[in-house]
């Protein structure tokens, strides 16, 4: 190790001292009121996810419009971050707002179907293939319902996912392996499930792996996204979707897609795109414009399956049946609404188009950047999303995250954009676009990714 090697840490360590001091004089309000906050909620604030942001303290949202937030201390922001994708949409886009006002007018919840909900389950089965679909508050929801389908019409009980996964709440996708053990990921607490009994955990792009765990006879079904976009953005090897496809078959399992993230691919997402053909499909945060949803749907043969164990409402008799999913907020009015003018009039193919033209060339600067700064890191770009990753090649499993991985230097990044007016996901450095981001977004990104590599080249870090 050389001398330069070993002082990097604290080179690192005193330029975020530097930043989160930057950041607390450029937001007193907003550190006041995280401290009125902290009296009162669990972890300071609404939600636990909100402390996560690399300034010590979250700013406090005042307004935000198209791709821009403003915060309460009067700075504005380009939004990249976009609500972890749940403002895809960008915010307060004109057709959601009509549409969520008009609907509260007339009730927003009734535990009844509305005639939008027509229109929006012939437009899911169109963009993403024939399904028969349910809709639920959040993409957690969606999966729990899916995985509990997957069980009941299979009668196993393992859940499979790939290490370094992330599809929100759900129990058994909470296991990653490191140091070639599997346990909990990301400092979560054992909580009583056995996971042993209800999980199981392979890498991802792992065919033989894959096979070897599908063998055994005992897995449900198989929880992944079509590429991993939470552990840092780990790109599908050629080939690894047909395999998963046949494998699965052939092992009786059942393939559910969780598109929550990979929705920004396009307007049938990445599984209309790349031909993928899931028993179940699962979407969520942004399908809605940001009121809170998630869908999931069934292809016809599980769909078949279900009603052999529940059968259809019998006219002459009350369904009754509970299922073990739902919730009475589930498809109300108000959300159906919201989702017919998001997929009617705002992920449209034109926006599409405009959002992943705006990240590709998000993507190529600031490839050209660290070209020129001759640093090894990386930018992944699938859709409307980019991420830089401090490592030189795009990650193949989470193994190869674990081991490459640079989270000071991530948080320095991110304490840094803050300051300087640009909001990425706090928890990587992933950046989304919207149909209202704009080519001077992207220059302005472009200008401060440039002062964050001379920040770290004049400090000695690099």
């Amino acid at each position: 190790m050389t001398s330069a090697t070993a002082e990097r840490p604290g080179i690192l360590n005193r330029l975020l001292d530097a930043e989160q001091e930057r950041f607390r004089a450029l937001h007193p309000r907003s550190a006041a009121a995280w401290q009125q906050g902290r009296q009162h909620y669990l972890y300071g604030g609404p939600s636990h996810w909100m402390r996560r942001w690399a300034g010590g303290f979250p700013i406090y949202a005042e307004e935000a419009q198209g791709a821009h937030t403003r915060d309460i201390d009067g700075r504005d922001y380009i939004d990249f971050c976009l609500g972890d994708t749940g403002g895809m949409c960008g915010h307060a886009p004109e057709a959601v707002t009509e549409a969520a006002l008009a609907q509260l007018k007339r009730g927003a919840t009734m535990m009844l179907p509305t005639e939008d909900s027509i229109w929006v389950g012939a437009e899911l089965s169109r963009r993403f293939g024939p399904k028969y679909w349910t809709l639920t508050t959040s993409a957690t929801d969606a999966n729990r319902a899916a995985i509990r389908i997957s069980r009941m019409i299979t009668g196993r009980r393992k859940v499979l996912v790939f290490s370094g996964c992330y599809h929100g709440g759900v129990e058994e996708a909470h296991v990653e392996i490191r140091d070639g053990r599997v346990g909990l990921r990301n400092m979560i607490h054992p909580n009583g499930i056995d996971h042993d009994a209800v999980s199981r955990v392979v890498e991802f792009n792992d065919v033989a792996a894959l096979e070897t765990a599908l063998a055994q006879g005992d897995v449900a079904c198989v929880l992944t996204e079509p590429l991993m976009t939470n552990f840092g953005m780990i790109p599908v090897d050629p080939g690894f979707h047909q395999a998963l496809r046949d494998l699965t078959r052939r092992a009786g399992t059942v393939l559910i897609i969780d598109e929550t993230h990979t929705l920004s691919c396009g307007p049938g997402g990445y599984t209309e795109g790349h031909g993928l053909e899931p028993d179940i499909f699962v979407a969520g945060k942004a399908i809605a414009g940001g009121i809170p949803a998630g869908v999931f749907g069934l292809s016809e043969e599980i769909a078949e399956r279900l009603w052999k164990l529940v059968p259809h409402v019998n006219p002459r008799e009350r369904q009754s049946a509970h299922l073990g999913f739902g919730g009475t907020l589930a498809g109300n009015a108000l959300t159906v609404a919201t989702m017919r003018a998001v997929l009617e009039r705002v992920l449209t193919s034109a926006n599409y188009e405009r959002m992943i033209g705006i990240a590709t060339w998000l993507a190529q600067e600031a490839r050209r950047l660290i070209e020129a700064a001759g640093l090894p890191w990386h930018v992944t770009q699938i859709g409307a999303r980019a991420e830089i990753m401090f490592m030189p090649r795009p990650p193949r499993s989470g193994a190869d995250v674990i081991a490459g991985r640079q989270p000071d230097l991530e948080t320095l990044l991110h304490a840094f954009y803050m300051n300087e007016g640009i909001l990425v996901t706090p928890f990587h450095t992933m950046l989304l676009m919207c149909p209202a981001t704009s080519e001077q977004d992207v220059d302005k990104h472009t200008a401060v990714f440039a002062q964050f590599i001379d920040l770290l080249r004049g400090a000695g870090a690099i």
